[in-house]
Order: structure tokens, then sequence, then C-alpha cells
């Protein structure tokens, strides 16, 4: 997409409509990124909004270059005392326009995943964009694993969405819907329930494969 802001803003705010009134069992749910709640997720989200590339490169480094290390700093510093708090501090950064050294269309991704990371176990559901979705989803099956991408789990596979002119890749074809192949492409094994096809079970395999 020429310009992600947009829809990174209607993200944003679709999420926080989504999550008012939640509870505190809610909050406290297991999101589907391991070791995180709904709030940490939510942290992330917020953190990530705030990350220029100078305050990446600084944050980066005073993580000693360890990614993990500057992901949890960053749940840990804009996770509030409240998650209440924590949805206010994202209301602040709607409008916000600042990315990390990515594409930008890795906002898209940032949205779109982690809106599915939280969503997904309070059994909320959402029709997100399908240009934002297929644009999310070439750039995840060319960005490596170690990035954060798809690109090794997909490789040898065709993957063609059911609800959407999408195809991409060649070899045995993963099929189901946009969403869901963005999400197994995102190292999100549940998606795999959505998913057919004769390369599936070579999916699998590499999701079960991945570490947790």
């Amino acid at each position: 997409m020429e310009n992600v802001w947009p829809t990174v803003r209607s993200e944003r705010t679709a999420l926080i409509a989504d999550l008012e009134g939640l509870t505190g069992d809610q909050w406290a749910t297991p999101s589907l990124c391991p070791g995180w709640t709904v709030h940490d997720v939510l942290a992330h989200i917020v953190a990530t909004a705030k990350t220029s590339v100078p305050v990446f490169l600084w944050q980066f480094a005073r993580a000693r270059f360890d990614f993990d290390r500057f992901t949890e700093t960053g749940v840990a510093r804009e996770r509030a005392a409240t998650p209440a708090e924590t949805l206010d501090r994202l209301r602040v950064e709607l409008g916000r326009t600042v990315s990390p050294p990515a594409p930008r269309d890795s906002r898209l991704v940032e949205m779109i995943v982690h809106g599915e990371d939280i969503r997904r176990p309070l059994g909320i559901t959402r029709a997100y964009p399908m240009e934002a979705t297929a644009d999310a989803l070439r750039l995840q099956l060319r960005t490596s694993a170690s990035f954060g991408g798809g690109k090794e789990l997909a490789a040898g596979l065709t993957l063609v969405a059911d609800d959407a002119e999408f195809s991409a890749g060649a070899g045995p074809q993963v099929r189901g819907p946009l969403l869901s192949l963005l999400l197994a492409s995102s190292g999100r094994a549940v998606a795999v329930a959505d998913l057919h096809g004769d390369g599936l079970d070579t999916l699998r395999r590499r999701l079960e494969a991945e570490p947790s």
C-alpha cells in the first residue's frame, strides 16, 4: 500500500472499540503470543506505535542488541498499572505515523496479526481490509523468520486464498481464508484448522517445529 497510515489508524481505533469493557479475567487471557496475556500484547502495540527509527536504535542498543530483551522492555514500559490506562496510551497514539527501521507494510502486519493475537482467544472477530491483509501476507512471505516473517515456513508451497484474489509461491497448495494464511505465515499454528490442501501437512510440521 502506498500509504499505510489511514489503515493503521483505523485498526487502532477498531481495536480500542473491541477492548473497551473487557473484564479483568479477559485482560489476563493468554494471547496467541506464548507467554503474553491480552494486556501484554496491547502494551507491545503501544510500544511499537511510539517507536521511530532513532528511538528504535537507542532502545535496541540499551537492550544490548538483544531483540527479545528489547521487545520485553517495551512491553514492561508501556504496560500500565491497569489495562484501561494502557488502552488510553493507545488512544494517544492513534494518529502517530512513525515506524521502526522496517518496510511500512510491517505496520499492517503489526496491527492485523497482533490484533488477532488478542481477538481470537477472546472470541472476537473482525473483517480486516483485504488489500491490507494481502500486503501484510506478501511482506511476511519475503521476510525471514529471524525478522519475524514466514519466508521459511512457506518455502516450496503455494498459498492460495479462498476468499480473495491471492496466490503466491510455487509447489503444493495451502488454501484457506486470506487472514488465516497470514496468521499461519506469521507462526500462529491455530490458523492451521482453517486451511486445507496438499501442502498443509508440510506447513503443519514446520509450525510444530517452531520454538514456543
